[in-house]
């Protein structure tokens, strides 16, 4: 007998209760962009509004893609070990 009880993200309306609220928490991040504050960037383009967000994005991606090409390069077989 499984016990097969409704768990809280069961419900989807609960799932975009989180969603939205990374959204938000998103927006509130970029807005923050916008506060009169002293920053010391190196480069010029650091400047932009939501530079960091998009470099992090990026970078994800990135790493990501890389690893798809790696694992074809260092894959084994599934039985690699069983010889």
């Amino acid at each position: 007998m499984s016990d097969e009880r409704k768990r809280w993200l069961d419900e989807p309306k609960n799932v975009n209760k989180i969603v939205y609220t990374l959204y938000g928490v998103c927006v509130l991040l970029i807005l923050v962009d916008f506060l009169p504050y002293k920053d010391h960037p190196h480069y010029d383009f650091e400047h932009r509004v939501g530079f960091y967000g998009i470099f992090g994005l990026v970078s994800c991606v990135g790493l990501v893609l890389t690893a798809k090409v790696l694992r074809r390069i260092v894959m084994r077989r599934e039985d690699y070990y069983d010889e």
